[in-house]
């Protein structure tokens, strides 16, 4: 492993100044990060070291207008917290799914949203469109676990839980970086292959995630998370679903459906959003908005299967977020 400098932000301000630094790169928790270096994806010659900003790690609310999380927030943190079970359980859920007790520990809200993907060409040293290349080697090789949606010209699957639960929470991501602080909404956060191959989101050069801004709860609302999984742990989705339901006695008022684990980006469903407001969720419904869910799919010759997987998850999920007191 190539030696480098560790060094000490007193600020957001002096690790964006510390980030212009040749080959300078930001660690928080640093799990995806020293994954990218022994896998020799990146080589940095200085890390910045975020944990000794004070305050990028705190949890609060702000007179009931939202509630405010820091970047450096842990997953178990996430997980664990009272008030973020209690009012946004969609993000509890989707953190305590993440990897290991060992990984949530040290993993931060901002690291998991802004981990790099784990395409087996990518982290194994193919010259593909992630890095930098050509080509995308899943398009007529293994591709059991990529895209169905959004794919073109590489078909990556976005690999953070937390995403498409802050997608799916109409959250706001605060970043700071060399052109000063700028407020980006989730859904605007991550692009598609499309935009810019090499890149999953909208931070520039030397910009930092700092803190995610979660709406204020609203009453009556319900969200869950539910993940499947190809085995017990350490591994990401291989189709999950993120849904927050405002509900009316019986009745939905109005929803949002991500979908993880089948798109470069966390993949919002507005048409099913669309036939679920004003509705009395039934299992009847549940079943179309399953149907519904697949419109546009594009699977690659092995990962089919993820069509009727995704149709069951939206369709289970809803009923049982339905059906809760």
């Amino acid at each position: 492993m190539k030696s480098f400098v560790h060094v000490n932000a007193r600020d957001v301000k002096d690790a964006v100044g510390k980030l212009r630094q040749p080959s300078a790169m930001v660690v928080g928790g640093g799990s995806d990060l020293l994954g990218m270096v022994k896998e020799h994806l990146v080589q940095p010659d200085v890390l910045v070291n975020l944990k000794t900003v004070r305050g990028l790690d705190g949890i609060s609310s702000r007179a009931r207008r939202e509630t405010i999380i820091g970047g450096l927030a842990t997953l178990d943190t996430l997980s664990r917290h009272p008030m973020v079970r209690e009012q946004y359980a969609v993000l509890a859920e989707a953190a305590e799914s993440v990897g290991t007790p060992q990984i949530r520990n040290a993993g931060t809200l901002a690291g998991n949203v802004c981990q790099r993907p784990w395409c087996w060409y990518y982290r194994n040293g193919f010259p593909c469109f992630k890095a930098g290349g050509k080509q995308c080697f899943s398009i007529t090789g293994e591709n059991q676990f990529h895209a169905i949606f959004g794919g073109g010209p590489s078909f990556i699957v976005h690999p953070s839980d937390t995403a498409p639960a802050l997608v799916a929470l109409d959250a706001k991501f605060q970043v700071a970086g060399p052109g000063g602080a700028r407020t980006v909404p989730a859904a605007e956060f991550f692009t598609l292959p499309r935009a810019n191959a090499a890149r999953e989101n909208v931070l520039a050069e030397g910009e930092i995630l700092t803190a995610v801004h979660l709406p204020a709860p609203r009453p009556n609302v319900r969200s869950t998370y539910h993940k499947v999984l190809d085995r017990e742990s350490w591994t990401h989705a291989v189709v999950s679903a993120a849904i927050v339901l405002e509900m009316d006695q019986q009745f939905c008022k109005s929803a949002r459906l991500v979908l993880g684990g089948v798109a470069p980006i966390p993949w919002r469903l507005p048409k099913v959003e669309a036939m679920l407001a004003g509705q009395r969720i039934t299992p009847e419904l549940a079943a179309q908005a399953g149907e519904a869910a697949l419109a546009g799919a594009n699977p690659l010759a092995k990962n089919a299967y993820k069509v009727p997987l995704t149709k069951a998850v939206v369709r289970r999920t809803l009923v049982e977020l339905a059906g809760r007191a």
